[in-house]
């Protein structure tokens, strides 16, 4: 199945300059919300309390959250915890309240909410933000290993004009999705931040597709210029692009509107990262690597040199 056909002829890299000038612009606003806005970081991240409530019957999360935002806990965090009947709260720490006083608010707000006259506090614990900063850490730790992987491994693999385009592109789409949740301030939590992650491993997957086809092409297409090698093979995969992107999208829409509120975050970064990835492995990937002087002598394998001075 295949969204176009396969002799598609559009001069992207014509345009190379353009997207890449245009995508400094944008990275270079996302940097300054970053800097200057920050990022709203979850209960992951700046700890807080967590209450543990039960019912003598099975409860809706719906209500129960609609109840603690009506008592002013709107960035509560509800979840079903062991059973139907059990709930997870978790609630940002609070200036000038103890862990105590809120769940003693949060205990008599849930027995105004219908059938909740038998809630009952099973557990109160608070996460001190000192195991965020271990998380913030840690995170970050993650995505430059994985960075530096993805360019060890592409260095080897290909060539180093096109590992540092891959991860030109990778940058490209992790400080895209990270500087639109700053931007917006959308709570980011370990969900978001798994996102990020699979934002990576998708991008770096989707590039190195194309980017094979860019050596094959330069193998096979002997006359060409580099620039035609290049929208040669990117129009070869265009199909393939454009087809794992939608497949996977209608996959995270899917999520989003029917995942609920805890999956509500991890969608938004996944469909931020399918659609900047998709644009980042068709141009910023490939245009580095050409602005860089990638060219054909760069990509075909290398002659064998004589054996004991045999011709």
């Amino acid at each position: 199945m295949q969204l176009l056909s396969g002799n598609t002829n559009i001069n992207f890299m014509g345009k190379g300059k353009l997207a890449l000038s245009l995508s400094v612009l944008v990275l270079a606003g996302c940097v300054v919300s970053l800097l200057i806005r920050g990022m709203n970081l979850g209960l992951d991240f700046t700890g807080g309390s967590i209450i543990e409530v039960s019912y003598p019957a099975s409860v809706e999360i719906p209500l129960v959250r609609d109840t603690l935002q009506k008592a002013g806990f709107g960035d509560a965090q509800t979840q079903h915890f062991g059973t139907s009947s059990e709930v997870l709260i978790r609630i940002p720490p609070r200036q000038g309240l103890t862990s105590a006083d809120l769940s003693n608010q949060v205990i008599n707000a849930l027995k105004v909410m219908e059938g909740g006259a038998a809630v009952e506090m099973r557990r109160v614990e608070f996460v001190g933000p000192q195991v965020g900063g271990e998380l913030v850490e840690q995170g970050v730790l993650a995505m430059l290993i994985a960075l530096l992987g993805i360019l060890i491994y592409v260095a080897f693999r290909f060539e180093w004009r096109l590992a540092v385009g891959t991860i030109a592109a990778t940058v490209h789409d992790v400080v895209f999705t990270v500087g639109v949740f700053s931007l917006l301030q959308i709570e980011f939590d370990l969900t978001v931040l798994a996102a990020v992650l699979a934002v990576i491993g998708y991008s770096v997957n989707d590039t190195v597709v194309v980017l094979d086809r860019i050596r094959e092409n330069f193998r096979r297409m002997r006359k060409e210029t580099t620039l035609e090698v290049m929208n040669s093979a990117i129009n070869q995969t265009l199909s393939r692009t454009l087809m794992t992107s939608v497949t996977t999208l209608l996959a995270v829409i899917v999520l989003y509107f029917f995942g609920g509120p805890a999956m509500r975050g991890f969608s938004i970064a996944m469909i931020i990262g399918i659609v900047v990835g998709t644009y980042s492995s068709i141009y910023i990937a490939s245009a580095t690597a050409l602005y860089l002087g990638v060219s054909r002598e760069d990509l075909l394998p290398k002659a064998k040199a004589e054996v004991d001075g045999l011709p």
